[in-house]
């Protein structure tokens, strides 16, 4: 981890460590993992809402004019 974790913190990561059975190096090691990927997916959904729309294909406009009234 980036921070280093009070004495408090670190009982409190050991005794969840235990309860998944496993270390707490591999559990100090998957929560960061799972941070990483957290704030990965956030910032792919932050780029995806500000592309701006795409132009309808050439099909698409082509049946839009096709449906509209005449």
């Amino acid at each position: 981890m980036t921070k280093e974790l009070t004495e408090g913190q670190r009982a409190y990561e050991a005794k969840r460590a235990a309860k998944a059975g496993m270390s707490l190096d591999k559990w100090l090691a998957q929560k960061e993992r799972d941070r990483a990927r957290e704030a990965e997916a956030q910032a792919k959904e932050r780029a995806k809402a500000a592309e701006p729309p795409k132009k309808p294909g050439f099909f698409k406009r082509l049946l839009e004019k096709a449906e509209k009234p005449l």
